[in-house]
């Protein structure tokens, strides 16, 4: 997906933790915006990079319709910072109008921190266009977007039954097999998400397969326990009586 000079650019294993990363939630509730919208969106079309950089931040904590034409312009802008900037203002400013943009921005883009916040952006959008490029992502891209992918796909559970079902196949995949453990937690994470959402079926059946055996094999025990908490919140009766066994095993 990316040419080979691109990716010597960046650790593969390198956390990539952005200053953008601390962003609550687009739901949350959070204080009122300090900065302008008006001056921000002015700022937004300035010819000074530092500029439009903090005008693209502003708009990660301000909710303005009026700014997403101008964030996805800045999408390829030439400065990677600000288009983490505004890949993340348009995670809190989600447009059906985004993500095609953000979903050609996750292909191409050469920086991890931009393909981040693209992933992030494009959680929040929740829209069935970046079911394909977000398990893409999980499979292909480096650690911190492959981590960041999967959180995005549990957000796919909102989109009606046949995208869940879509996504759960890739997340057991990265959930056994991803060599990153932060990886395979956020994995175990988003199949308990999507499981909340499916019926009692074979795609059901397989994620708690999936998440009984993160149980029972993972070496890391946050893995593990991130696959328990997932198995108990679901109440699965499989899962609860693996989960009563294991701990009869240790007493």
């Amino acid at each position: 997906m990316y040419d080979d000079d691109d990716l010597t650019l960046l650790d593969p294993d390198v956390d990539l933790e952005s200053p953008l990363d601390d962003i609550e939630p687009i739901d949350s509730q959070s204080a009122e915006p300090t900065a302008d919208p008006e001056e921000m969106l002015a700022l937004l079309k300035s010819p000074a990079t530092p500029q439009r950089m903090l005008a693209a931040r502003a708009f990660c904590e301000i909710e303005e319709p009026r700014a997403i034409p101008d964030l996805i312009h800045l999408l390829a802008d030439p400065c990677p910072l600000v288009r983490v900037s505004a890949a993340y203002a348009l995670g809190r400013n989600p447009s059906p109008g985004a993500v095609e943009p953000l979903i050609d921005r996750l292909h191409r883009d050469w920086n991890g921190y931009v393909r981040k916040g693209v992933v992030w952006a494009l959680g929040n959008c929740r829209d069935r266009r970046a079911l394909s490029s977000l398990t893409d992502a999980l499979k292909t891209d480096i650690s911190a977007v492959r981590m960041w992918s999967a959180s995005a796909l549990a957000q796919m559970a909102q989109l009606g039954y046949e995208i869940a079902i879509a996504a759960v196949p890739p997340l057991i995949e990265a959930a056994i097999q991803d060599p990153i453990a932060a990886v395979r937690s956020n994995c175990a994470w988003a199949l308990g998400q999507l499981c909340r959402e499916l019926p009692s079926n074979v795609v059901y059946a397989g994620a708690i397969d999936g998440l009984i055996q993160i149980l029972e094999e993972d070496e890391d025990l946050s893995v593990r326990e991130d696959a328990k908490a997932a198995l108990l919140k679901l109440g699965d009766p499989r899962g609860l009586q693996i989960i009563e066994s294991l701990e009869q095993e240790v007493i």
